[in-house]
Parts: structure tokens; C-alpha cells; sequence
């Protein structure tokens, strides 16, 4: 098993990775494999609704950027968590250009568990928790849950380092990520199939 966990930090090894690399601790401790994938620090074009992607087979039309790079590693992870800084309130410019795309083109994401986590100095840290969520919940993504909401607080990896119930928090999400992983594996191997996805039904209130 493995998990995936993107770093939408513009800095490689910031606050945003400090925490990253806590949840990799634990997962590692259950023989889960992780890789961190930095989305980078030059401009992400966002999603301009094309509809490229339906005929490319899980990739976005723009070949320009991190964005396919990602989509080819997720088809090989069994679960992702996304990290990113708050900028305005807000996850960071970066990863919601990313993840409006990774999403949008990517069909490998149906049942692998999901979970987001948001680094702060002080404010605006659940509004984009709640951004970041979003995603999962329109894909049929099982959300990770940790003991509170996934969120450091520091302006310095030193200072994340000393958010005690932060870490904690993180540890704890790296347990239940694994736990989750494993929960599933075992299932499947008892015979319990994933629920059928039924075609999808658009309703359009404006005529």
C-alpha cells in the first residue's frame, strides 16, 4: 500500500512539509510506503473547463507543469493527503490551481482515501481546510479524520515543531490513514466488492 502526499507549499521543506513529514512517520510505522511530491514553485495554470481531459485518459491537456506528473503517481497510490500553507484565508494559489486539474482529469481516485491538511501562522486555517475537503467529497473519496481539524500552526518549521497538539494531530492522522488502508485491503479480501457507481445524473435548474 501506498500513499501519496502533495506538498502545495511554494518552499520544498517548510511548515507545510514539517507536517507532512510527521503523517509519513506514522504511516511508515505500519509498512505503508509514502512519497512526497512537491507541486513546485512555478506557476500552475488553473482549469479553463475544456473538456480536454475526457478524451486523454486521466491527463490534463496542459503538459506544462507538475499537474501530469502527479496524475501518473496517483494511479499507483492507494491514498492521498494534501497539504498546503493558508494564503488570505485560503489554500495557497498553487494547490488550488493543481487540484482543480488533478481532480478534474484524473478518474483513479474513487475510493482511495483522502485527507487535507493546512499549515498557519494564525488565522484563516478552516476555511481552507474546508476548501481542501471539498474535493474528496465529489469524488467518493472515504475523508480521513484526525482527533481535531488537520492543522499546525507556526510560522517556521522550528516553531510547527512546537505546536504539540498540532503534531499530535498529525500522527494521529497518519494512524488513521493506515488504519483505513488496512481496513479496506482486508475487506477486499473477504469478498466485499466497492459499492457500483451509477451513471452520473446532472440536474440544470436554469432552462
Amino acid at each position: 500500500m501506498k500513499v501519496l502526499l502533495i506538498n502545495g507549499s511554494p518552499k520544498v521543506k517548510g511548515c507545510t512539509y514539517t507536517a507532512l513529514i510527521e503523517i509519513a512517520k506514522e504511516l511508515e510505522k505500519e509498512n505503508i510506503e509514502i512519497e512526497i511530491f512537491h507541486v513546485g514553485n512555478k506557476p500552475i495554470r488553473g482549469c479553463v473547463a475544456c473538456g480536454g481531459c475526457s478524451k486523454t485518459k486521466g491527463k490534463c491537456v496542459f503538459n506544462d507543469d507538475t499537474v501530469n506528473i502527479a496524475l501518473e503517481k496517483a494511479n499507483e497510490a492507494d491514498g492521498f493527503i494534501f497539504g498546503s500553507p493558508v494564503h488570505y484565508g485560503a489554500p495557497s494559489g498553487l494547490i488550488t490551481s493543481f487540484l482543480d486539474r488533478f481532480f478534474y482529469a484524473g478518474n483513479c481516485f474513487a475510493y482511495k482515501p483522502g485527507a487535507a491538511i493546512v499549515s498557519c501562522r494564525r488565522g484563516g486555517a478552516t476555511s481552507a481546510f474546508d476548501q481542501l475537503n471539498k474535493y474528496f467529497t465529489d469524488r467518493n473519496m472515504p475523508v480521513v479524520s484526525s482527533q481535531y481539524w488537520n492543522m499546525v500552526h507556526g510560522n517556521t518549521p522550528e516553531e510547527i515543531e512546537q505546536d504539540l497538539e498540532g503534531m499530535q494531530t498529525m500522527r494521529t492522522l497518519g494512524k488513521n490513514m493506515a488504519w483505513l488502508l488496512k481496513s479496506i485491503e482486508a475487506g477486499k479480501n473477504a469478498g466485499i466488492s466497492l459499492p457500483e457507481i451509477e451513471p452520473r445524473v446532472l440536474t440544470n435548474f436554469i432552462r
